[in-house]
């Protein structure tokens, strides 16, 4: 039988980091790789409280069909939250998705045409960049510092590209290099996307996990022309496996958006919304994500320590103040994508860098996960990552 894919499957494949983690479910490996939350931390107990309410004062309801938009009072929950961050939404602006990663595919099929321009932070979050490849985008990077994307360089790209359709930003904790976008370079990103007539996407899954530091506004508190389209999701600050993510934004936008998720699910999972809504109604969810925040707060003070302590001190790090992740960046000869094949080895594992680059070949760096591992492990694992990161830079000095 001769081929009979569409052309667009040639922009598709599997996703490293996906592959990876397959390779890290051996239970000997002790695994920085996945951007997954403590599962300890899991509302069990307060889950079955509300599942059980949920069917025994919602019954048949909760399992029927139900609207796209999602169920009324999660999405008065989530203008609630958000109201929280200083941005008053209405009903009409949220839209449920299963997941923010629906959000990100969602955006893509909405606003690209082949051969726009999409400005992105320079690394930037890997299953957004597949999401929007599939639309055969001109991928923009713009450099990033301690406080995120250089404001200067987003400006410069804005002048060479007349065709850019959207800034996709993740201003807190970003993935994958935990940095934030300071407070000034925020208020400016929202002045030159005014200037630029450009769309600015937020994409905030981390950002109710602050740590340390002070906290910050969204960009879209800043948004004085509904040109910030919002994303988050509930698989951060409660369960992933619910897959419950959400889009703030303008009226006319999200009318869009619910035709195209009509053509894709019809409607998120409808039981799982519910659950939420009564969970968010009988629980603080605050009190929960205050409890999630004193976690990795240690956990991420233990792997920073352990990398002070065991790495070689030419190498770079971030120091996250929230989040789930840590970015270093190694001597520009070293590729971490063969450096994860020795640590593997090793029985310890990470994301090697270079997918979360749109158009580059930076191989030099690689993403760190604290959230998931208990702090002995964090240890042990780092201690070993040390140790291969020694040889290796030992046996280049060697050679040199």
């Amino acid at each position: 039988m001769k081929n009979k894919f569409s052309d667009r499957t040639e922009l598709v494949i599997s996703s490293e980091t996906r592959e990876i983690l397959k390779v890290t479910e051996r239970h000997e490996v002790i695994s920085f790789a996945g951007g997954l939350p403590a599962p300890e931390l899991f509302p069990v107990e307060a889950l079955k409280d509300a599942c059980n309410a949920v069917l025994n004062e919602q019954g048949a309801a909760s399992l029927q069909y139900s609207t796209t938009e999602g169920y009324i009072p999660l999405r008065q929950a989530i203008c609630q939250r958000m109201g929280l961050l200083g941005i008053n939404p209405k009903i009409e602006n949220i839209l449920i998705t299963s997941g923010s990663q629906q959000a990100i595919d969602l955006t893509g099929r909405l606003f690209i045409n082949e051969g726009d321009t999409i400005i992105c932070e320079s690394p930037t979050y890997l299953a957004a960049i597949d999401a929007f490849k599939l639309y055969n985008p001109n991928f923009v990077e713009v450099a990033m510092d301690d406080d995120g994307m250089i404001m200067e360089e987003l400006e410069k790209q804005l002048q060479e590209n007349s065709n850019t359709k959207f800034i996709y930003t993740i201003p807190d904790f970003q993935n994958p290099t935990g940095r934030t976008l300071k407070l000034e370079r925020r208020k400016r990103m929202i002045e030159l996307a005014n200037q630029y007539d450009v769309l600015i996407v937020e994409d905030n899954p981390y950002g109710a996990i602050r740590f340390a530091g002070e906290e910050l506004p969204p960009v879209k508190f800043f948004d004085t022309e509904n040109r910030v389209i919002y994303l988050s999701t509930f698989s951060k600050i409660f369960t992933p496996g619910l897959r419950l993510g959400w889009i703030c934004a303008d009226e006319s936008f999200i009318e869009k958006y619910i035709a195209f998720k009509q053509t894709a699910d019809l409607h998120t999972d409808s039981f799982a919304q519910r659950i939420t809504a009564k969970y968010l109604e009988l629980y603080n969810i605050e009190e929960h994500i205050n409890k999630i925040k004193v976690v990795y707060k240690e956990r991420c003070t233990t792997m920073l320590s352990c990398i002070k302590e065991y790495f070689p001190k030419s190498i770079n790090y971030s120091t996250p103040e929230g989040g789930l992740f840590i970015w270093v960046e190694l001597p520009e000869h070293v590729d971490s994508g063969e450096l994860f094949t020795k640590c593997l080895e090793n029985n310890v594992a990470f994301v090697p860098g270079a997918p979360f680059f749109p158009n580059g070949t930076t191989k030099n760096t690689l993403r760190l996960n604290y959230s998931n591992m208990p702090k002995e492990k964090i240890s042990e694992g780092i201690k070993l990552l040390g140790e291969v990161l020694h040889r290796e830079l030992e046996k280049e000095t060697t050679l040199i």
